[in-house]
């Protein structure tokens, strides 16, 4: 046993978790904790400009790669409450993510102490498990708690009140022996294996739904090789997007009111049986569930048992961990396969692939100002096939999801159910500082940028470069378009003339902020485009950039103001707005004649 003060045994633990790195902002009631950081040098620790920022940087750190744990810190009263909207991102979204807050020594808590607030209390809904250590020799043991609960089950985020006087004190600890706990994961059976299988043998027209869950399971090779067993065409779920190709020939499409394909969505329709792999049944994802769920069996997997059932119940229902649900099925599936007992599904697959080859939306506009369809197909075109994307929500987002390509796990970022403003450009730098190898390109509108734009700093301080597209539509795109159900067009302008933009520049003056102004303040790199011929070379330009310089390179691309981006109310009722891209020599009466409507 040794003799150390509490924090220094803090920092131990988590260097035997695995922890080598940590976002957050120092002050005066965490500075313990960062004293024995800096003694040990273990942990390479990276300063946000705010501790929201640094809690989306831990949860991009935590989804680039399989088994990362993000960590974030922050000193007492607004350090943590600044990072509740983070943990609550990461919460609803499955991600672990582990808070460490300072706290007010311990005989001040009841006294309103300057920045002493409950934060054990603030956070508890939105973690699996929030805790005010209350005594210097539960911290290891909390330590040890916390990294447990996070990889255990469903995961998610844990924060960690620490008192001054708590990191301050002596304790002894034997670091030698420490040993991470178990993690616990629920596992399907065999006998329940055969079921679900059973279930969907007598399907005439089944479906694979692929959840997030699976890329934390890190499932995904095992998903793709269950579809080719079984011939069953896939639709990814947002936050599953990735967990097969979208050119491989069973990848069906996404289905939703606003990020589907228009052929993920009629693929759904045509279906009479969904396996559920780790998913939420969203309902951006499903719509209404009286159209979702019509003329449908459904098997559920989940490794949370009181996700089964919570938005619908379906006909069979497994609590089980993606990876191990899945290595049962591919088992299972082979010795069906063998066995002569696995149905042809070759023509449902082949009618699933001609939707996805005639029913597409149209891309290729000239138009300036540039429409937002061009941006997405010349990304496809710009970036290598292993470009790490990172999103968040607005239009930006749905129609990255309509028009962007996405081939493997973890390349798709993705901030799903909660959808701060913000988001994208913190969380992009988590992903960077956790593989710094590999491309990534981040994509917001023109308000989500403006909300964290001073991260962008911590880019050009700590050399995380990647590339930020910017689309600027000096709008509220998205809340204007859900404006038009109440006929106005009210508080969502982000344009105004900026008098420091030259009056000859009349389309820029009245675009409102100069984001490129602003990224060159900040120590990065920008680009602005207005012409959409010149858009792939900018992108070009902005990955040269970006490694020569080791910073963020951001590309403004001007759209024209409004675009109304294709979404409905419900999964047969999706409003596309702007022209069809279809097919078929028979233009969309050739598709209903054909069937693939149906």
């Amino acid at each position: 046993m040794t003799k150390m003060k509490a924090a220094m045994a803090a920092v131990l633990v988590m260097e035997k978790e695995g922890i080598t790195h940590a976002f957050g902002v120092p002050g005066a009631a965490i500075n313990p904790l960062y004293a024995a950081m800096r003694e040990r040098q273990s942990i390479t620790h990276i300063l946000a400009r705010h501790v929201e920022g640094a809690s989306h940087m831990a949860e991009g750190y935590t989804r680039a790669k399989a088994g990362n744990i993000g960590v974030c810190i922050g000193t007492s009263g607004p350090g943590g409450t600044d990072m509740i909207t983070g943990l609550y991102s990461a919460g609803a979204d499955s991600i672990p993510i582990l808070c460490i807050t300072g706290q007010a020594p311990r005989a001040r808590l009841h006294k309103e102490d300057f920045q002493a607030v409950d934060i054990e209390a603030i956070s508890a809904p939105v973690t699996k498990w929030s805790f005010t250590v209350r005594e210097p020799g539960q911290l290891p043991g909390a330590l040890q708690a916390a990294f447990h609960l996070m990889r255990s089950g469903r995961p998610g985020p844990v924060l960690l009140d620490l008192p001054f006087d708590v990191q301050m004190a002596e304790i002894e600890f034997d670091i030698d022996t420490y040993e991470p706990l178990p993690v616990h994961k629920p596992a399907a059976t065999r006998k329940q294996i055969d079921k679900a299988l059973d279930m969907l043998t007598a399907a005439k027209r089944p479906l694979i739904v692929a959840g997030g869950g699976i890329i934390n399971a890190d499932a995904s090779d095992l998903l793709v090789e269950f579809a080719e067993l079984t011939g069953i065409p896939v639709i990814p779920t947002l936050m599953g997007w990735g967990t097969i190709p979208d050119d491989h020939p069973l990848m069906a499409g996404m289905v939703g009111l606003q990020t589907s394909h228009r052929y993920g969505n009629a693929t759904m329709l045509a279906s009479d049986f969904v396996l559920g792999i780790g998913n939420r049944w969203a309902n951006r994802h499903t719509g209404s569930i009286e159209v979702y769920t019509q003329g449908r069996t459904f098997v559920h997997v989940d490794i949370e048992p009181t996700q089964i059932g919570r938005v619908f119940t379906p006909h069979y229902g497994i609590v089980s961990d993606a990876r191990a649900a899945l290595q049962l099925f591919v088992e299972a599936a082979r010795e069906r396969k063998a066995a002569q007992r696995m149905p042809d599904r070759s023509d449902w697959a082949m009618r699933c692939a001609e939707r996805k080859r005639l029913m597409l939306r149209k891309t290729h506009y000239d138009n300036v100002p540039i429409k937002p369809q061009r941006v997405y197909e010349e990304l496809n075109l710009a970036f290598p096939r292993d470009t790490i994307y990172v999103s968040n929500i607005g239009n930006s987002q749905i129609a990255a999801g309509q028009f962007m390509n996405i081939y493997g796990p973890r390349q798709w970022i993705n901030c799903g159910q909660a959808g701060p403003l913000g988001w994208s450009m913190p969380a992009a730098l988590g992903v960077v500082a956790a593989d710094p190898s590999r491309t990534v390109v981040a994509i917001t509108g023109d308000y989500d940028f403006q909300f964290l734009m001073e991260e962008l700093a911590v880019g050009a301080q700590f050399k995380l470069p990647y590339v930020h597209v910017l689309v600027n539509n000096s709008y509220l795109g998205l809340i204007r378009q859900s404006q038009r159900g109440f006929d106005m067009d009210f508080c969502v302008q982000l344009a105004f003339d900026n008098i420091n933009v030259p009056a000859s520049d009349d389309q820029l003056r009245g675009y409102g902020v100069d984001h490129v102004a602003v990224v060159q303040g900040l120590g990065c790199k920008a680009l602005r485009v207005q012409d959409p011929s010149l858009l792939q070379a900018a992108l070009l330009q902005a990955t040269a950039l970006a490694k020569e310089h080791r910073v963020p390179v951001v590309v403004e691309v001007i759209l024209e103001k409004v675009t109304n981006i294709a979404m409905g109310t419900e999964i047969d009722k999706v409003n596309e707005f702007e022209d069809v891209d279809c097919r078929h020599p028979g233009g969309l009466k050739g598709l209903e004649l054909a069937g693939l409507l149906e």
